[in-house]
């Protein structure tokens, strides 16, 4: 079943959204949909964070798993990558983009989603997007923490609607939920 669906990929212009909770497998099943591709650029979507060990130990173990044919663009300016790659992307992970527009006023944040949706909405070739689960845990007891959870959840429901197909990785199994699912009305 996989296989014939990696085989379906090769000429796509999909859009692939891969949902999960932490150490889910979500970004391990992100790069298998796209281990056929050698010419598909990889964007880490972050800031460097060259004092943090643990981070530092997990962007490691992401470069070892991918092709070395793969592009790396270690950003924090999705908008400017989404305009200027025309090839199959991969984007990892969603919750970048949040915290690079986390202190943004609520007007401010809808103006900048609704352009990050028209852009993925515009993209001709093949794009994958990683993006965490993080709604399923306790309220955070502080405020930019459930603004961030709060974001996290409005913009996925935004880049489910455009997708046209929705993964969910659960203990390192996938879950292809628009087969399983209907849509709550809005």
């Amino acid at each position: 079943m996989l296989s014939k669906y990696l085989d379906e990929l090769e000429n796509s212009s999909k859009l692939i959204f891969v949902t999960g909770g932490t150490k889910s497998g979500k970004s391990e099943f992100a790069e298998l949909l796209l281990k056929n591709f050698c010419n598909v650029t990889y964007v880490a979507l972050s800031h460097k964070r060259q004092d943090d060990d643990n981070w530092q130990q997990k962007i490691i173990m992401h470069r070892k798993r991918r092709s070395k044919s793969w592009r790396l663009i270690e950003t924090i300016d999705l908008l400017t990558v989404l305009k200027s790659e025309h090839g199959p992307l991969l984007i990892d992970s969603i919750g970048g983009f949040i915290m690079e527009n986390i202190e943004l006023e609520n007007k401010l944040w809808l103006m900048k989603m609704d352009l990050l949706i028209k852009n993925l909405k515009n993209r001709k070739s093949l794009t994958v997007i990683v993006g965490e689960q993080v709604g399923w845990s306790l309220v955070s007891e502080y405020k930019i923490g459930n603004i961030y959870i709060e974001r996290m959840g409005e913009l996925q429901k935004m880049i489910t609607k455009i997708s046209k197909d929705n993964w969910l990785a659960l203990n390192g199994r996938v879950i292809k939920i628009d087969d399983i699912s209907l849509e709550i009305p809005s």
